[in-house]
């Protein structure tokens, strides 16, 4: 068998060279990869094949005055405050289902609390009021389910309370409204019935703090962006639910949701 000569020999060492040097500038502008597969958190909405991304949930404590004074509060005093919940908190419901939802583990008063959610497709700082509902993308319905007595023992004790908010499918949700379609929320029914029993029942127009008023003194202390959700409050007459109990929530202008406590 003939060797193989010199020019073949640095031939195919430039080759393997350039082969190699090629495949490692592929690497490094494809980036470092994960190590293990995260799932993003996305939510359904109507009339899209594509999908609203979530990055950021938002929630605003005690913003309707009734509900505030149930919670110990004087709303007349209180200027706004916001908690966070986890993105993959998210419960997604279909529209015209009734989907079970998991009594959560640690708790013996689980709550119920109906809210208007907006999400949002931009963002940034110290947005005027003005200018705010123009980075609403869409509404939905939602329900911030809370472990009322962790929340209280750890409020008591001077402690943050996120284990009463912040867990597993706390944050229940219809699909999103763009508000292309549906205008913006300033006023309108909003209920909550379990087993068909009207617990709460309000209207939108009693927030303390307008949802534009939310996304002005949000983006005071936070740069918002696209993808953010923002839970707007719940009126008063919140409430405990047991095993079985099926929820219905009501916002005029929007389906329905409900959800079955398993």
């Amino acid at each position: 068998m003939d060797q193989p000569d010199r020019r073949t020999i640095l031939t195919t060492g430039a080759l393997a060279l350039a082969g190699a040097a090629a495949t490692t500038q592929t690497q490094a502008q494809a980036g470092p990869k994960s190590i293990f597969p995260v799932a993003a958190t996305t939510i359904p909405i109507v009339g899209e094949t594509d999908v609203f991304a979530v990055r950021r949930i938002y929630c605003i404590g005690r913003n309707y005055a009734a509900h505030a004074r149930e919670m110990g509060s004087d709303p007349t005093r209180e200027p706004p405050f916001f908690f966070q919940k986890p993105t993959d908190a998210i419960q997604n419901v279909a529209i015209g289902a009734v989907a079970d939802h998991p009594y959560p583990s640690l708790t013996k008063n689980y709550h119920y609390e109906v809210e208007l959610v907006a999400a949002l497709k931009s963002g940034g700082s110290n947005i005027a009021v003005e200018q705010a509902l123009d980075h609403v993308y869409g509404y939905a319905v939602g329900l911030d389910m809370t472990r009322r007595d962790l929340q209280r023992a750890m409020g008591d004790e001077k402690k943050p309370w996120e284990i009463g908010k912040s867990f597993d499918r706390s944050a229940v949700l219809g699909p999103i409204h763009p508000a292309a379609k549906t205008g913006h929320f300033a006023k309108g029914a909003i209920s909550l019935a379990v087993n068909g029993n009207v617990k709460q029942n309000s209207n939108l127009t009693n927030m303390i703090w307008s949802v534009a008023e939310q996304i002005s003194k949000l983006s005071e202390a936070f740069e918002l962006k696209a993808g953010d959700i923002i839970y707007s409050g719940t009126p008063e007459n919140v409430g405990p639910v047991v095993k079985g109990d099926v929820l219905l929530c009501k916002i005029e202008g929007l389906p329905d949701m409900s959800i079955k406590i398993t």
